[in-house]
């Protein structure tokens, strides 16, 4: 019995649950709403709960113990010879076993003891979901039949109910707070250890960065060099650059479409331009080095500039494009919450549109703005595969826009590509780097949010206390 089907009936029972818990609330209260404790649905919602939410957790719990304990099982079941292998062996054997149980893989000769292994695993994972099926069910018709028989009148369904969806609230702020924790300790645990092997002096305020450790000491290279800031130049020059395609365009395409633009261009505008944010950034890979990097080389050799095959430039600006939406569509909403009573007393005092526009309306709504331009921002400084196909892997320390650069993210993502020793410093480094990024936004944020606190402080108004 699939664990999915299972739950598309808890599912369909949960959804049942409702009706009869909302129809037994109006059938004992005579049919008078005025009678109940509180509105109708809240009661079905506290059938459906009972019914639903026991279920669900029961299978979730047992679908992540259910792996370890067949697998247990299973090994238990082996010939001692096979049992008693080496921790890497068994793994090895065990691998195998699964693929085969699971179809991944299949063999003309296969080893019986694998074959029976895979056969008893097979059956034990049948037997454990035609429990969970049984278990799944019973546990969801308890549900339903306890809050069946609690239901009355004068229940109070609504408190039981808003209690309960606080604490799942609680549980999910929970989860994001504990997920940020572990990131930030898996970052700062293997950052320690990268530098153990690098001085920080040299990473943060290095400028050659060449990771490549040799396996011999006496090999060429075979200290690397883990100097951050060519990373971090690229990384600025591309996402500055970015910013400056997209925050004016972005900016006044927002513009014209809260103050300028009719609701007929309106709903065809700004759902063409929310395309940009939908359009996968491969896509921007490949349109940056076919057609916008070739673009710039031939305009530079018309006027007489060197211009590199992959540049900054031409990630830069296609990085921009795509970064449009986000400007556009949030400093839009931004715009439009400003209190229309702001602009008819502009428009009143004789202000021009214009005027209202500089004076009222972007003064209102900057720090906003100013979020939204963050947000791009950390998506820039985020971007991977427009980077590696525009701008190349060349980490040089310059601040020239039309030669080839790379950024942090790039180096992260090839330091962890290919067969590497986890505990090089090679390795290690892309942690480093990661903590680095972290660190970064973090600050971008706090940034942002000191900017809107003391905007919105000088926004307030203020009384004569003394008299």
């Amino acid at each position: 019995m699939s664990p999915f089907l299972l739950i598309t009936i808890v599912l369909l029972l949960a959804s049942t649950a409702f009706y009869l818990g909302r129809s037994k609330a109006l059938k004992t209260a005579g049919g008078s709403i005025r009678d109940l404790h509180s509105l109708p649905g809240y009661y079905g919602w506290y059938a459906a709960l009972w019914c639903g939410l026991p279920a669900i957790l029961v299978i979730a719990l047992w679908l992540s113990i259910q792996p370890g304990v067949i697998e247990s099982l299973v090994v238990a079941s082996l010939p001692e010879a096979i049992s008693n292998l080496p921790p890497g062996r068994l793994g090895l054997f065990m691998n195998d076993m699964h693929n085969i149980a699971n179809g991944d893989i299949t063999r003309a000769n296969v080893d019986p003891a694998t074959a029976n292994a895979a056969l008893h695993y097979n059956d034990l994972r049948q037997i454990g979901y035609g429990a969970l099926f049984v278990a799944g069910l019973a546990v969801a018709l308890g549900g339903l039949s306890y809050s069946w028989k609690t239901i009355a009148p004068k229940f109070r369904a609504r408190n039981r109910v808003e209690r309960l969806v606080n604490i799942l609230l609680i549980v999910g702020s929970a989860i994001a707070i504990v997920t940020t924790i572990g990131i930030v300790l898996s970052l700062l645990f293997e950052s320690v250890r990268f530098f153990a092997k690098i001085s920080p002096a040299d990473f943060l305020f290095g400028t050659h960065w060449s990771p490549q450790i040799a396996l011999r000491a006496d090999q060429v290279g075979a200290q690397g060099a883990f100097g951050i800031l060519p990373l971090l130049a690229g990384t600025g020059l591309i996402t500055l650059i970015a910013m400056c395609v997209a925050v004016p365009v972005g900016l006044m395409s927002a513009i014209y479409l809260s103050d300028y633009a009719t609701p007929r261009i309106r709903a065809v505008v700004k759902p063409v331009l929310e395309i940009l944010a939908g359009i996968p950034t491969v896509v921007y890979g490949f349109f940056a080095a076919i057609t916008i990097a070739p673009f710039f080389r031939g305009m530079g050799e018309a006027i007489g500039l060197d211009v590199a095959s992959e540049s900054a430039l031409a990630a830069g600006v296609v990085m921009g494009i795509m970064i449009i939406p986000f400007v556009s569509s949030l400093s839009d909403d931004v715009i439009n919450a400003v209190p229309q009573s702001m602009r008819d007393g502009s428009y009143g005092l004789g202000a021009t549109k214009s005027e209202t526009i500089c004076r009222v309306l972007l003064p209102s709504a900057l720090p906003g703005i100013f979020a939204a331009v963050l947000l791009a921002v950390s998506r820039a400084i985020g971007e991977t595969m427009i980077v590696v196909m525009a701008a190349g892997l060349a980490a040089n320390l310059t601040a020239n826009p039309l030669e080839a650069v790379t950024t942090v993210t790039v180096q992260i993502v090839t330091l962890l590509v290919g067969d590497q020793e986890f505990d090089s410093a090679k390795t290690l480094a892309a942690f480093a780097l990661g903590l680095v990024l972290f660190c970064a936004t973090l600050a971008m944020n706090i940034l942002c949010t000191s900017f809107a606190n003391i905007r919105n402080s000088m926004n307030e108004p203020s009384y004569d206390k003394s008299g």
